[in-house]
C-alpha cells in the first residue's frame, strides 16, 4: 500500500536512531534525502542500501507532483532530512500536504527533534511554548521582535552561530536585559553545551568565547 513515512534522523549521536526507523528506511521503495551525501553516510553506517532521491527546499516545489504520482502507483517513500525530525524548519510539508490533499497515507515516526531536548533543559517553563523557529534575516525581524516581546509564553529559536551574538543584541534590546536565555548547542554530540543566564549575561559569555555548531535558544517569556 503507498504511504509516505516521515522519519527522523538522529542531530548527532547516531545511537538515537530509533529501531523502527532503521526497519521502515530499509523496507520502503525510495528515500529522499535533503542533501544525499550527509544521508549517504548515515544509510551506510546502518546497512541500508534502499536508493536516495534528493528533496531539498530548493526543488521541493518541482518534484512534489511527480511523487504523488508515485506514491498513487503504489511507491512507499520516506522522507528525512539532514538531523531531526523533516518539516521542522526543513523540508517536508509541502509533500505531506500534498499527499493529504490526495488521500495517500501519511505516517510520520517519533524520533530527534532539536528543540525539545533544548527546550526541557533550559530550566524555563515548558508547559506552554512557542517555536519560532529561524527568524526573518531582514525584512520583518523588527516586526517579529515587536510582536515577541509581548509573548508570555517560553519562545524556542533556531539561530546560527554566526548570527547568534547579533540575536542575543536584540533579545537586549527588545526584551531588556535581564530576560533570561539559554543557549544549547551540538546537542547529543561530543561538545554539547548549555548556557543559562540573562540576556547580558549570556552575550558576554559568547562574545569572549565565538559559538560553533547547531543552536537552540530558549527564551523566557514576558512576565
Amino acid at each position: 500500500m503507498s504511504k509516505l513515512y516521515i522519519v527522523p534522523t538522529p542531530i548527532g549521536n547516531l545511537e538515537d536512531m530509533t529501531f523502527r526507523a532503521i526497519k521502515v528506511l530499509k523496507e520502503v521503495d525510495c528515500i529522499l534525502a535533503e542533501d544525499t551525501r550527509n544521508s549517504g553516510k548515515l544509510l551506510k553506517h546502518f546497512e541500508i542500501g534502499t536508493p536516495m532521491q534528493s528533496h531539498h527546499m530548493h526543488n521541493e516545489h518541482k518534484t512534489v507532483e511527480t511523487l504523488v504520482k508515485r506514491m498513487q502507483a503504489g511507491e512507499t517513500i520516506a522522507l528525512i532530512s539532514d538531523a531531526g525530525t523533516p518539516a521542522i524548519s526543513d523540508p517536508g510539508f509541502l509533500l505531506t500536504r500534498a499527499c493529504v490533499e490526495n488521500g495517500i497515507a501519511v505516517e510520520c515516526l517519533p524520533g530527534a527533534t532539536a528543540f525539545v531536548p533544548a527546550l526541557v533543559n533550559s530550566g524555563l517553563p515548558n508547559d506552554k511554548f512557542v517555536f519560532e523557529g529561524f527568524l526573518p534575516d531582514k525584512k520583518g525581524r523588527q516586526t517579529r521582535f515587536l510582536a515577541l516581546a509581548e509573548e508570555t509564553r517560553t519562545m524556542i529559536l533556531y539561530v546560527s552561530p554566526h548570527k547568534l551574538l547579533k540575536t542575543l543584541a536584540e533579545f537586549i534590546q527588545y526584551f531588556g536585559a535581564d530576560r533570561h536565555v539559554t543557549v544549547s548547542r551540538e546537542l547529543s554530540k561530543l561538545h554539547e553545551e548549555t548556557v543559562r543566564g540573562t540576556a547580558e549575561e549570556v552575550l558576554k559569555y559568547f562574545e569572549s568565547k565565538p559559538p560553533k555548531g547547531e543552536i537552540v535558544v530558549c527564551v523566557a517569556g514576558k512576565k
